[in-house]
């Protein structure tokens, strides 16, 4: 396999090519032998005219972030939940959305919508669907103002699963919301332990009623199935990835995400059992290939993750914000009760106040600042800023799971690619 971070391409040799395409990654070729592999190789970007200035088109990449026609905006509807997970960052001290903040919310976009080319809208919470109402009012304001300026207009949702309903879900799937991120930790009582309801009370029965029931929706859609994992129940995944295997091994609709457990902040912060950074390596890609081999798809994340920019995060993008249900803007959507990332206001006329040095603290944290994320291979995909929010804490940079086992990623890119032509030819 060939992987290149700056074209963000991936190919897949035979035997028979394998030899030839070492030699010419090794020596080049002249313009007029280009025809076959080679010409292939040229035009993703394996080969490059010598005398290319890569570091020059690297900085370019860098500074295209800085004058994209595209807007992220992180809603959060409201910041209440109706779950206490053990590992939340969360405190739950704000609540629904004023009325101030969807005026003003609705202002800003009717007035953004005239320079952009596209919106991009992640809902978020504490649990969005709580405010779906909210959601619905808003969803409809965005997509009647991107209609009438040309803009394309696409959203996300992060949501515990307990109110998606197959109702509600073709409801969200028509006002464009097409992927979703649920989180299960676990079969039954490994999973209701660790994500309860707030009064106490298992969730983990309904939140799998309701996927299986989205799972007869005939439309197109993603479902991350997340799955977060601790020393207290990395070695109770397996079982969880044979049971989803059961129901959604051959939905492609229907991801799976495994990611370590971090201390993000919150009260219980220091007595989350976090793995050390080796063994959260090693739990990560295991039980990752682990549910490929039951039939599971690869989330597009992780492929999505080596495209460049695909690894920076969205706090540290110049036309991305997080605005909280009073109004207030942030860059990063865990450390709202750090002044850091309180960056600004939104006003009920739709306009912002904002602390631009704040801002540029965010988005000036990494490769302009940290030489070897200038010269490591990842570079065009990262850009030293896949988590700005841990350089800014720790002063260290923060390498992606996917760059630190690149070999293993792409044997699960190919394994994930080959799984889908077996599935396709059935």
């Amino acid at each position: 396999m060939l992987y290149n971070s700056l074209t963000g391409a991936i190919a897949f040799l035979d035997p028979e090519e394998d030899a030839k395409a070492r030699i010419l990654l090794e020596k080049g070729a002249e313009s007029a032998e280009l025809s076959g592999l080679a010409a292939d190789m040229r035009n993703t970007g394996f080969l490059v005219h010598a005398g290319t200035d890569e570091l020059q088109r690297a900085n370019e990449l860098h500074a295209s972030l800085k004058e994209t026609k595209s807007m992220h905006l992180v809603i959060m509807p409201t910041e209440a939940c109706n779950f206490r997970c053990t590992y939340c960052y969360q405190t739950f001290t704000r609540g629904a959305m004023t009325r101030e903040t969807i005026a003003g919310l609705t202002a800003f976009v009717h007035q953004a919508v005239r320079r952009i080319d596209h919106l991009a809208v992640s809902w978020f919470g504490g649990e969005p669907l709580l405010a779906q109402g909210t959601i619905a009012g808003l969803s409809d304001a965005f997509l009647d103002s991107c209609k009438k300026n040309g803009v394309e207009y696409t959203a996300d949702m992060s949501t515990n699963g307990y109110f998606l309903t197959k109702k509600r879900f073709t409801e969200l799937l028509n006002r464009n919301v097409r992927r979703f991120m649920i989180t299960l930790d676990g079969i039954g009582k490994v999973h209701d332990r660790r994500r309860a309801l707030a009064g106490g009370g298992g969730t983990y029965g309904k939140i799998i009623s309701n996927l299986k029931k989205i799972r007869e929706v005939a439309a197109p859609f993603t479902i991350d199935l997340r799955i977060n994992f601790d020393e207290n129940n990395a070695a109770e995944v397996p079982e969880l990835l044979e049971e989803l295997s059961v129901w959604f091994k051959e939905d492609e609709r229907f991801q799976i995400l495994i990611r370590p457990v971090g201390r993000w902040g919150g009260p219980r912060d220091e007595n989350i059992p976090v793995c050390e950074r080796t063994a959260a390596d090693r739990y990560l890609w295991e039980l990752t290939r682990y549910g490929l081999d039951q039939g599971l798809a690869l989330s597009a994340t992780i492929a999505d993750s080596l495209l460049p920019s695909g690894a920076v995060c969205y706090a540290a993008k110049p036309n991305s914000l997080v605005i909280g249900s009073d109004g207030r803007l942030y860059k990063c959507s865990v450390a709202l009760d750090e002044e850091d990332n309180q960056v600004g206001q939104l006003k009920e006329d739709g306009s912002l106040e904002l602390d631009t040095d704040k801002v540029t603290r965010w988005t000036n944290s990494g490769e302009e600042q940290d030489a070897v994320c200038r010269s490591c291979y990842f570079r065009p995909a990262c850009q030293g800023n896949h988590c700005p929010l841990y350089r800014m804490k720790t002063g260290r940079r923060p390498c992606p799971h996917e760059k630190r086992k690149m070999k293993q990623v792409l044997g699960l890119i190919w394994k994930n690619t080959t799984q889908d032509k077996k599935v396709d030819s059935k």
